[in-house]
């Protein structure tokens, strides 16, 4: 229960990155056009990075299930099966 409570309390977390020297001078221009602090333009992008990315695979997973459900030995099911997967795995390489 204690563990909970301070998990609870917790509101963000501090962390580091590394930019590529073009990309933070970009970050410090929308900082100062902007009025807002790094952490404030990061956490943002973040946000819609990882709705966009949930919203693709939500998508590739809807046109997947069918695929696996037909049960159809189709060259172009599985072309297209192992595309995604593919392109998936590449992504976090």
């Amino acid at each position: 229960m204690l563990q909970l409570n301070i998990i609870r309390r917790i509101k963000s977390i501090t962390t580091s990155i590394r930019l590529e020297i073009n990309l933070s001078k970009k970050l410090e221009k929308a900082t100062y056009d902007l009025h807002r602090e790094k952490s404030w333009i990061i956490s943002k992008a973040i946000r819609i990075y990882l709705k966009q990315l949930e919203n693709s695979d939500l998508a590739k997973e809807a046109k997947r299930q069918p695929l696996l459900a037909s049960k159809e030995n189709n060259p172009d099911t599985n072309l297209w099966l192992k595309h995604n997967e593919e392109s998936w795995l590449d992504e976090w390489k």
